[in-house]
């Protein structure tokens, strides 16, 4: 008698999980398609991450280079009104 209250209650358990599991199961290939978007945009995220430190540093050496044109105008005028 004890046995089959126990096999019950274990049948019942597996029912309970498997009534549980079978939402999360059915969501499994919505889940994967959302993490390889996840993946693309962290791809292409990166990429702009790396495109915009190229640009930083364009954008660093132009400062330099007006910088010295500067200057050098700034001779020019200096000779030009003597």
């Amino acid at each position: 008698m004890v046995t089959w209250i126990v096999v019950g209650v274990v049948v019942f358990a597996v029912v309970v999980l498997a009534l549980a599991v079978r939402p999360v199961l059915a969501r499994l290939p919505r889940l994967r398609r959302a993490a390889l978007a996840l993946q693309g945009r962290q791809a292409e995220a990166e990429a702009l991450r790396s495109a915009a430190e190229s640009l930083q540093e364009r954008a660093e050496a132009l400062q330099e280079r007006v910088v010295v044109v500067q200057e050098r105008m700034t001779l020019i005028k200096a000779r030009r009104g003597r």
